[in-house]
């Protein structure tokens, strides 16, 4: 990690090509593309379908390799961080095989409380809602709402601690 932020501000370029002024211009595509978040930081790679049904709280953070299927509303709060490889679904399809051949598609809307911590490879699934202060384990796979001050892990994710 030092050494990557080391060749960030040296103007050198990091393991996948952005230099520190590929840096900056990451950051004004993605608040052009999600609007403005204070302190909101994305590592690349990020995946969205469209951005702007995405609306970060302060203070977030993503690592690498972040994907949000956005075909409804993503609310997350202040204060939270995702690992590396979290991916968070609002689009889904029919159970029926028919109806889902036919191309149906439909979105549910996730909202993320304030202070939670998504471990990596995490996935949340569409029409989850995570409360505040949440620590949600690493590979874990969330479908169904999570309440506040929990620690949820597994597939699919049970709370395994109140904090």
């Amino acid at each position: 990690m030092w050494l990557m932020k080391t060749l960030l501000t040296s103007g050198c370029t990091n393991q996948r090509g952005a230099g520190h002024d590929e840096k900056t211009e990451r950051q004004n595509i993605l608040a052009e593309l999600l609007g403005q978040s204070e302190g909101a930081y994305i590592e690349p790679s990020f995946r969205c379908d469209y951005g702007y049904n995405i609306y970060l709280g302060k203070n977030f953070y993503a690592n690498f390799d972040c994907v949000m299927l956005d075909v409804c509303p993503v609310h997350i709060g202040d204060n939270c961080m995702l690992a590396p490889g979290v991916h968070i679904y609002t689009a889904t399809h029919p159970l029926d095989a028919e109806e889902r051949n036919s191309g149906v598609e439909f979105g549910k809307p996730v909202r993320i409380g304030n202070n939670v911590w998504i471990g990596g490879r995490a996935v949340i699934n569409p029409g989850v809602t995570i409360g505040d202060n949440v620590v949600v384990a690493s590979g874990a796979v969330v479908t169904k709402d999570v309440p506040a001050n929990v620690v949820v892990g597994g597939n699919p994710a049970k709370i395994i601690k109140t904090l």
